[in-house]
């Protein structure tokens, strides 16, 4: 059974026609073995009350939604967590990845890959500081990162029930969900493609949450901040006994410098370097407070299916006459 996962955020535009490709592409791939699992991340637009029609409409669909807004990597994770099929594809609701390309993915999984990730080789509709911040952040990430992630490729991909299984068993609240992929290793191969425009409406994906991700990304699978950090100590340990030891010999051969702007340029970059060790420090002991506290990832409000809603407090299926046998939608 295929699983197809699409996280959802303010996406009213593109539900028809998301709707309409992707079971197209599904019912191509494996005939009418498929269910789409669409997650509503807490959209302000009618996003909602689209995907609950469909799920109403379709048998195939479930509409999942979050209490709130929880962010891209988290409503991704609570569809990885309710899907059930043997494969299962990751899109975004925008369209810009093909779900077409399903067909190509599904025949190199047949072939023995357990991830078929999808390679951008060009992008499409995008500015270009957005396309010069992307090229930077994923080569910067494969220099820092303590495991090989992919370069220039996002969250579209097909996956194994083995190795969801794998990633289903990493606690972490702050999630990179394609680092988690590339960590569990296995056979995974890349599917070249080309990243079109957004089939309507505007990206959710500001510049803070892109900040956010990045961030996420380095301190997840990498220390080297923290040895960027000690590096930078030493460097100006020394460079501060340097500036001691010529302070004291011109004190005794008569030759002090005076000058306030030397000085507060010392003080100013040594206070600047402390606060960004700090800084780099305080980010890990943050995620380390977060992570023992062991919250939940994310809350699911409803779980929607043909004429029934699930209510994810109590795990009881309520349809329009009350409570019914059934447990999980599942």
């Amino acid at each position: 059974m295929l699983s197809a996962i699409v996280p959802c955020f303010n996406e009213q535009a593109s539900m028809a026609e998301l709707h309409g490709r992707l079971s197209a592409a599904c019912r191509s791939a494996v005939g009418e073995n498929y269910e789409i699992v669409l997650v509503d991340d807490g959209s302000r637009d009618r996003t909602w009350s689209l995907m609950e029609d469909l799920a109403r409409r379709d048998p195939r669909v479930v509409a999942v939604r979050l209490t709130k807004n929880h962010g891209h990597q988290l409503a991704l994770s609570a569809g990885l967590e309710i899907c059930s099929g043997s494969r299962i594809l990751i899109l975004d609701a925008d369209l810009q990845d093909p779900p077409e390309l399903l067909g190509e993915m599904w025949r190199l999984m047949d072939e023995g890959a357990d991830v078929v990730y999808g390679r951008r080789i060009e992008r499409r509709g995008e500015t270009t500081f957005k396309r010069m911040t992307a090229i930077a952040f994923y080569r910067l990430l494969q220099r820092l990162a303590d495991i090989e992630i992919p370069v220039d490729a996002g969250d579209f991909r097909l996956v194994s029930r083995k190795a969801l299984d794998m990633v289903r068993r990493m606690p972490e609240q702050h999630r990179f969900v394609r680092g988690m992929i590339a960590w569990i290793g296995l056979k995974q191969v890349p599917l070249d493609y080309i990243r079109v425009e957004r089939f309507a409406g505007d990206t959710g994906y500001s510049l803070k949450k892109m900040i956010r991700l990045g961030v996420d990304a380095l301190t997840g699978f990498s220390i080297k901040p923290l040895k960027i950090a000690s590096y930078l100590g030493i460097v100006f340990a020394l460079l501060s006994m340097s500036a001691i030891v010529f302070t004291i010999y011109s004190w005794f051969t008569d030759k002090t410098i005076v000058g306030w702007a030397s000085i507060m340029t010392s003080v100013l970059s040594l206070g600047a370097i402390q606060l960004l060790v700090l800084g780099i420090l305080g980010e890990y002991i943050g995620r380390t407070f977060i992570e023992v506290k062991r919250r939940p990832l994310f809350l699911v409000d409803q779980i929607v299916t043909t004429n029934r809603t699930y209510l994810e407090v109590d795990r009881v299926p309520v349809d329009r006459h009350g409570p019914v046998a059934e447990g999980h939608p599942k």
